[in-house]
Protein backbone atom coordinates (compact mmCIF):
# COMPACT_ATOMS: atom_id res chain seq x y z
CA UNK A 1 0.00 0.00 0.00
CA UNK A 2 1.49 3.40 -0.89
CA UNK A 3 2.10 5.93 1.62
CA UNK A 4 -0.72 8.78 0.54
CA UNK A 5 1.91 11.95 2.49
CA UNK A 6 5.04 10.52 0.71
CA UNK A 7 5.97 13.17 -2.48
CA UNK A 8 8.90 13.61 -4.81
CA UNK A 9 10.77 16.73 -4.16
CA UNK A 10 9.36 20.05 -6.36
CA UNK A 11 12.84 19.30 -8.70
CA UNK A 12 12.21 15.94 -9.21
CA UNK A 13 8.00 16.79 -9.51
CA UNK A 14 9.22 19.46 -12.31
CA UNK A 15 12.05 16.82 -13.89
CA UNK A 16 8.50 14.30 -14.87
CA UNK A 17 6.48 16.96 -16.25
CA UNK A 18 9.52 17.98 -18.85
CA UNK A 19 10.29 14.61 -19.80
CA UNK A 20 6.17 13.82 -20.58
CA UNK A 21 6.39 16.87 -22.07
CA UNK A 22 9.09 16.27 -24.18
CA UNK A 23 7.86 12.81 -24.95
CA UNK A 24 10.83 10.83 -22.96
CA UNK A 25 9.11 7.50 -22.95
CA UNK A 26 11.57 5.58 -21.51
CA UNK A 27 13.01 8.52 -18.84
CA UNK A 28 9.20 8.66 -17.67
CA UNK A 29 8.65 5.21 -17.43
CA UNK A 30 12.04 4.93 -15.46
CA UNK A 31 10.79 7.19 -13.04
CA UNK A 32 7.40 6.61 -12.26
CA UNK A 33 8.93 2.81 -11.77
CA UNK A 34 11.14 4.01 -9.28
CA UNK A 35 8.57 6.11 -7.47
CA UNK A 36 5.70 3.08 -7.15
CA UNK A 37 8.44 1.34 -5.61
CA UNK A 38 9.38 3.83 -2.90
CA UNK A 39 5.41 3.99 -2.24
CA UNK A 40 5.13 7.82 -3.91
CA UNK A 41 1.29 8.60 -3.77
CA UNK A 42 -0.30 7.48 -7.09
CA UNK A 43 -2.20 10.33 -7.72
CA UNK A 44 0.57 12.55 -7.56
CA UNK A 45 1.76 10.54 -9.79
CA UNK A 46 -0.85 10.87 -12.67
CA UNK A 47 -1.53 14.80 -11.86
CA UNK A 48 2.27 15.53 -12.77
CA UNK A 49 1.91 13.52 -15.97
CA UNK A 50 -1.19 15.08 -16.76
CA UNK A 51 0.64 18.46 -16.32
CA UNK A 52 2.81 17.42 -19.14
CA UNK A 53 0.41 15.83 -20.97
CA UNK A 54 -1.75 19.48 -21.12
CA UNK A 55 2.31 20.89 -22.31
CA UNK A 56 2.46 18.38 -25.09
CA UNK A 57 -1.50 20.03 -26.17
CA UNK A 58 -0.11 23.33 -26.19
CA UNK A 59 2.71 22.46 -28.18
CA UNK A 60 0.62 20.76 -30.79
CA UNK A 61 -1.40 23.97 -30.13
CA UNK A 62 1.78 26.19 -31.20
CA UNK A 63 1.77 23.09 -33.87
CA UNK A 64 5.78 22.29 -31.99
CA UNK A 65 4.29 18.54 -32.33
CA UNK A 66 2.38 17.18 -35.03
CA UNK A 67 -0.39 14.95 -34.47
CA UNK A 68 2.17 12.18 -33.68
CA UNK A 69 3.31 14.29 -31.03
CA UNK A 70 -0.55 14.00 -29.22
CA UNK A 71 -0.84 10.52 -29.82
CA UNK A 72 2.69 9.83 -28.19
CA UNK A 73 1.96 11.72 -25.13
CA UNK A 74 -1.31 9.74 -24.83
CA UNK A 75 0.39 6.53 -25.02
CA UNK A 76 2.94 7.50 -22.51
CA UNK A 77 0.04 8.44 -20.20
CA UNK A 78 -1.19 5.23 -20.76
CA UNK A 79 1.84 3.00 -19.67
CA UNK A 80 2.28 5.42 -16.70
CA UNK A 81 -1.47 4.39 -15.66
CA UNK A 82 -0.71 0.87 -16.09
CA UNK A 83 2.15 1.10 -13.86
CA UNK A 84 -0.11 2.82 -10.78
CA UNK A 85 -3.22 1.67 -11.75
CA UNK A 86 -2.72 -1.45 -9.30
CA UNK A 87 -1.76 0.31 -6.14
CA UNK A 88 -4.87 2.72 -6.99
CA UNK A 89 -7.10 -0.53 -7.21
CA UNK A 90 -5.89 -1.62 -4.10
CA UNK A 91 -6.81 1.45 -2.11
CA UNK A 92 -10.04 1.47 -4.00
CA UNK A 93 -10.97 -2.46 -4.23
CA UNK A 94 -14.83 -3.19 -3.44
CA UNK A 95 -15.85 0.59 -3.44
CA UNK A 96 -18.76 0.97 -5.98
CA UNK A 97 -18.52 4.13 -6.92
CA UNK A 98 -21.21 4.34 -9.57
CA UNK A 99 -22.32 4.22 -13.53
CA UNK A 100 -20.43 6.59 -15.85
CA UNK A 101 -21.81 7.15 -19.71
CA UNK A 102 -19.46 8.71 -21.32
CA UNK A 103 -18.38 9.71 -25.27
CA UNK A 104 -17.14 12.60 -27.90
CA UNK A 105 -19.47 14.65 -28.95
CA UNK A 106 -20.65 13.84 -32.90
CA UNK A 107 -18.14 16.17 -35.36
CA UNK A 108 -15.54 15.32 -33.50
CA UNK A 109 -13.36 12.17 -32.78
CA UNK A 110 -10.67 13.29 -30.38
CA UNK A 111 -10.54 10.71 -27.76
CA UNK A 112 -7.71 10.70 -25.62
CA UNK A 113 -8.93 13.28 -22.76
CA UNK A 114 -12.00 10.63 -22.80
CA UNK A 115 -9.55 7.76 -22.38
CA UNK A 116 -7.58 8.34 -19.31
CA UNK A 117 -10.96 9.66 -17.87
CA UNK A 118 -12.18 6.48 -18.59
CA UNK A 119 -9.37 5.18 -16.75
CA UNK A 120 -9.06 6.54 -13.63
CA UNK A 121 -12.79 6.59 -13.54
CA UNK A 122 -12.85 2.66 -13.78
CA UNK A 123 -9.73 2.90 -11.58
CA UNK A 124 -11.49 4.47 -8.59
CA UNK A 125 -14.67 1.56 -8.84
CA UNK A 126 -16.87 3.62 -11.26
CA UNK A 127 -18.54 1.71 -14.14
CA UNK A 128 -17.97 3.43 -17.13
CA UNK A 129 -19.93 3.05 -20.08
CA UNK A 130 -17.57 4.64 -23.10
CA UNK A 131 -19.66 5.35 -26.40
CA UNK A 132 -16.05 5.83 -28.23
CA UNK A 133 -16.42 9.12 -31.03
CA UNK A 134 -18.81 11.12 -32.88
CA UNK A 135 -21.62 9.99 -30.86
CA UNK A 136 -24.78 11.53 -32.27
CA UNK A 137 -27.19 13.04 -29.57
CA UNK A 138 -30.19 10.32 -30.69
CA UNK A 139 -27.60 7.44 -29.13
CA UNK A 140 -26.51 9.26 -26.08
CA UNK A 141 -30.59 9.67 -25.28
CA UNK A 142 -31.30 6.15 -26.46
CA UNK A 143 -27.84 4.56 -24.27
CA UNK A 144 -28.59 7.15 -21.11
CA UNK A 145 -32.40 5.67 -21.25
CA UNK A 146 -31.10 1.52 -21.22
CA UNK A 147 -28.17 2.29 -18.62
CA UNK A 148 -30.01 4.68 -16.43
CA UNK A 149 -26.48 6.33 -15.68
CA UNK A 150 -25.76 8.44 -12.45
CA UNK A 151 -23.64 10.74 -14.30
CA UNK A 152 -23.06 11.60 -18.18
CA UNK A 153 -20.33 12.85 -19.44
CA UNK A 154 -19.99 14.83 -22.53
CA UNK A 155 -16.03 15.39 -24.71
CA UNK A 156 -14.98 17.78 -27.17
CA UNK A 157 -11.84 19.41 -28.04
CA UNK A 158 -13.13 21.49 -30.88
CA UNK A 159 -15.41 24.36 -30.67
CA UNK A 160 -17.36 22.56 -33.46
CA UNK A 161 -18.71 20.54 -31.33
CA UNK A 162 -20.12 23.28 -28.75
CA UNK A 163 -23.37 22.59 -30.48
CA UNK A 164 -23.51 18.92 -30.45
CA UNK A 165 -23.09 19.39 -27.21
CA UNK A 166 -26.19 21.48 -26.54
CA UNK A 167 -28.30 19.56 -28.84
CA UNK A 168 -27.55 16.71 -26.91
CA UNK A 169 -28.23 18.05 -23.49
CA UNK A 170 -31.45 19.42 -25.17
CA UNK A 171 -32.17 16.13 -25.97
CA UNK A 172 -31.63 14.28 -22.77
CA UNK A 173 -33.02 17.27 -20.50
CA UNK A 174 -36.27 16.34 -22.94
CA UNK A 175 -36.42 12.92 -22.20
CA UNK A 176 -39.53 11.23 -20.84
CA UNK A 177 -37.20 9.65 -18.16
CA UNK A 178 -37.39 11.91 -15.43
CA UNK A 179 -33.74 11.15 -13.97
CA UNK A 180 -32.30 11.99 -16.74
CA UNK A 181 -33.98 15.39 -17.20
CA UNK A 182 -31.93 15.75 -13.52
CA UNK A 183 -29.04 13.68 -13.91
CA UNK A 184 -25.67 15.78 -13.77
CA UNK A 185 -24.47 16.57 -17.40
CA UNK A 186 -20.57 17.22 -17.61
CA UNK A 187 -18.56 18.29 -20.34
CA UNK A 188 -14.93 18.46 -20.57
CA UNK A 189 -12.38 19.48 -23.35
CA UNK A 190 -9.28 21.57 -22.91
CA UNK A 191 -10.94 25.12 -24.99
CA UNK A 192 -13.67 24.79 -22.35
CA UNK A 193 -14.80 27.57 -20.26
CA UNK A 194 -18.01 28.30 -17.96
CA UNK A 195 -18.86 30.28 -20.85
CA UNK A 196 -19.20 27.35 -22.91
CA UNK A 197 -20.79 25.43 -19.76
CA UNK A 198 -23.73 27.85 -19.95
CA UNK A 199 -24.27 27.92 -23.72
CA UNK A 200 -24.74 24.25 -23.79
CA UNK A 201 -26.77 23.80 -20.67
CA UNK A 202 -24.15 21.47 -19.34
CA UNK A 203 -23.86 21.82 -15.30
CA UNK A 204 -20.64 21.65 -15.04
CA UNK A 205 -16.95 21.58 -16.78
CA UNK A 206 -13.39 20.85 -16.96
CA UNK A 207 -10.38 20.54 -18.49
CA UNK A 208 -8.06 17.54 -17.30
CA UNK A 209 -8.95 13.99 -16.25
CA UNK A 210 -7.96 14.00 -12.23
CA UNK A 211 -10.94 17.38 -11.75
CA UNK A 212 -13.44 14.73 -13.40
CA UNK A 213 -12.45 12.26 -10.47
CA UNK A 214 -12.74 14.17 -8.04
CA UNK A 215 -16.00 16.07 -9.73
CA UNK A 216 -17.85 12.64 -10.25
CA UNK A 217 -16.99 10.99 -6.57
CA UNK A 218 -18.33 14.30 -4.93
CA UNK A 219 -21.70 14.21 -6.70
CA UNK A 220 -22.12 10.87 -5.73
CA UNK A 221 -20.23 10.73 -2.35
CA UNK A 222 -20.55 14.14 -0.44
CA UNK A 223 -19.14 14.23 2.80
Amino acid sequence: MSNPHLHPTESERQSLIAHVADLNENEVLALVEQWVAQGHDPLAIIEDCQEGLRQVGERYERQEYYLSGLIMGGEIFREVMELVQPIIQEQFTGKDSGVILLGTVQGDIHDIGKNNLSMLLTCYGFSVHDLGVDVPPSEFLQQAEQLRPDIIGLSGLLTTSYDAMKETIDLLRASDEAALRTVPIIIGGNQLNEQVCQYVGADYWLNDAMSGVRLCQKLLHPL
